[in-house]
Parts: C-alpha cells; sequence; structure tokens
C-alpha cells in the first residue's frame, strides 16, 4: 500500500506533494489563527457599541466586517486548491497500488474477492485518506498554534475547578477531550466495530460474487443466494445494534461538549473580569484546542472503515506474496 513513497517513478508526487499540501494546511491554521483575534476585536467593539450608544461610527463598524470577509475569501481559496490537488495526490497514490496489483493479476486473480480489493478497497482507501489524513495533520497544526493562544488568553482568569492556575483552561481541555476519547475507544473496542465491519465487507463481497456466477451459470439460483443473503442480513442488524450502543456515548458527549467551555469561564463570567471579545477569543481558541484533541472521537466511524480497508487489503498482500511465492510485498 505505501510503495507510493519509495518508487522513483512517483517519488516527485509522493514526497514533493506532500510537502506542498503541509504548507498549504499550515497556511491556512495560521489564517484562522487571524479570524480567532478578529473575533476579539470585533466583539470588544460591538460591546463598545452597544453600552454606549454612537461610540463607533458605521465605517468602523463595515471596516470591521470587510477585514473579516478578506481573511475568510484568502481561507477559502486556499481551502478550494487544497482540496483540488490532494485529490489529484491521493488518485496517484491509487494509481501505484494498482499498477502493482496489475503486474501480479496473473496471481491475485486467484484469490478470493481480488477484484473487490483491487478496485473498490483502493478507491476508498484514496477518499477516507483524502479527508481523514487531511484532517489529522490539520488537528496537529491547531494544537501547535492554538495552544499558546489558549494559554495567553487566560492567564489570571478563575476557571471553574483549578481556580486561578494559569494551566487550568488547558488542563480542562485535555481532560474533558482525551478522556472522553479514550471512554469511546474502549467501547469500540468493546464492541469489535473493526472486526464487525471486516466481517460485513467479507459476507457483501462473498453475495456479489455468487450473484455475478449466477449472471451466466443458471443453476446458481434461489437457495445459494438467499442463503449467502441471510448472513448478509445477520451481519448488517449486529452492525446496527453495535452502532447504536455506540452513538449513545458518541451522541451524549458531544452534546455536552457544547457547554464545556462555558462551564470552565464560569467564575471569569458571573465576577465580569473579562470581556465579550475576550471571552469569544478563549471559547474559540478552547474549542478549536478542544476539537483537535478530539480528533480521535470525532473521526471514529471513519477511523473503523479506514482500519477495516486497511485490514482486507493488508490480507490480500499476504496471500498474494504467499500465492507469488517471490512477489514483495510492501511493508
Amino acid at each position: 500500500m505505501f510503495r507510493f513513497f519509495n518508487s522513483r517513478k512517483w517519488f516527485l508526487w509522493a514526497w514533493a506533494g506532500s510537502a506542498a499540501i503541509l504548507g498549504s494546511l499550515w497556511v491556512q491554521v495560521e489564517i484562522d489563527v487571524r479570524i480567532n483575534e478578529w473575533f476579539g476585536t470585533f466583539y470588544d467593539m460591538i460591546q463598545k457599541a452597544l453600552a454606549e450608544p454612537n461610540s463607533i461610527t458605521i465605517e468602523e463598524y463595515w471596516a470591521g466586517l470587510l477585514s473579516f470577509i478578506t481573511l475568510a475569501g484568502i481561507y477559502v481559496a486556499i481551502a478550494v486548491l487544497v482540496s483540488f490537488f490532494t485529490a489529484h495526490f491521493l488518485f496517484r497514490w491509487r494509481t501505484a497500488m494498482v499498477e502493482w496489483y496489475h503486474s501480479v493479476y496473473n496471481y491475485a486473480r486467484t484469490i478470493e474477492g481480488a477484484a473487490q480489493r483491487v478496485q473498490e478497497d483502493t478507491i476508498k482507501f484514496g477518499r477516507i485518506m483524502e479527508g481523514l489524513g487531511t484532517s489529522l495533520i490539520e488537528s496537529v497544526m491547531i494544537i501547535v498554534q492554538f495552544l499558546p493562544i489558549l494559554l495567553g488568553l487566560s492567564a489570571g482568569i478563575p476557571i471553574f475547578f483549578f481556580g486561578d492556575w494559569e494551566y487550568g483552561l488547558v488542563v480542562g481541555a485535555l481532560i474533558w477531550s482525551v478522556g472522553g476519547t479514550i471512554f469511546l475507544i474502549l467501547l469500540g473496542i468493546i464492541l469489535r466495530l473493526v472486526g464487525v465491519e471486516y466481517d460485513l465487507q467479507k459476507q457483501e463481497a462473498a453475495y456479489r460474487k455468487v450473484l455475478v456466477i449466477a449472471e451466466d451459470d443458471e443453476t446458481i439460483r434461489p437457495k445459494t443466494i438467499e442463503e449467502l443473503f441471510d448472513d448478509v442480513r445477520k451481519i448488517h442488524f449486529l452492525s446496527y445494534i453495535r452502532y447504536l450502543y455506540f452513538n449513545i456515548g458518541r451522541i451524549a458527549y458531544l452534546q455536552a461538549n457544547v457547554l464545556s467551555a462555558y462551564v470552565f469561564l464560569a467564575p471569569a463570567i458571573v465576577a465580569g473580569i473579562i470581556t465579550l471579545g475576550v471571552m469569544q477569543q478563549i471559547i474559540r481558541a478552547f474549542g478549536r484546542v478542544e476539537g483537535s484533541m478530539q480528533y480521535l472521537l470525532k473521526s471514529w466511524p471513519t477511523i473503523i472503515e479506514l482500519a477495516s480497508v486497511y485490514k482486507r487489503l493488508r490480507e490480500f498482500e499476504r496471500k498474494l506474496k504467499a500465492t507469488t511465492g517471490t512477489a514483495k510485498v510492501s511493508e
């Protein structure tokens, strides 16, 4: 699966492309930081205007909105270009995988589900990586950028439970985010979500194969097809009930998450020691740091699907290696 990065043919796309994507994501995060600063300035201006009529001019108000439009316009332009380039980058990655599978397809065709692995799983791998991979990198960059901002903004502000401790807000975000993520990861492991997704794909592949054979072989009819569809039905119903249990915990946690920053800031808000602009900056920075820490939590269903695709492709490559005897499968 990772021959893309050690192949001479794809060297430029793999490494220069990766660098371009990383650089563009860093610029996006930098703009996000500027937008966070804008929230502080703009909401302080709003607070001033509401407290004292005509204390700001209409020109100042429009200028504040225009500055946001400028930042947002640059962000949108970069985000669109990054998305376009990333799609091309990942299709080249898929092409590198497919080219190798094609080169040994005389052996691969004898393996159960080979066509699905080469066609369906490679495209799933690329599509999932497009969203999941860039989101992971961006989450790390956001933590690096916004953590110092959050520390600076929360200095000297009383935090619920932590008092005046300067690291209280950051530690609170860490405990809430990491604790919730660990809880749901453990829940996913207990419910075997990766395993049930893998089994589901195997049953679907077997069912589809019989349907394809039945197009030309009239002896394969109701009994065989119905038996396989019963297996498909059972594994789908099992996945539904397991995801029901998982979603109870996940959705409840995400709803409670909306109030977390306000809970931690409760003493400062009640005491009136922060302005509306500073509060908006803190809540937004807190949300960005907290959201990035919760990356695994929010992406868990997609991570499960990626893990299942990876598991199927690795199993396929191991079988292919055993079949060819000499074929080298990338680790």
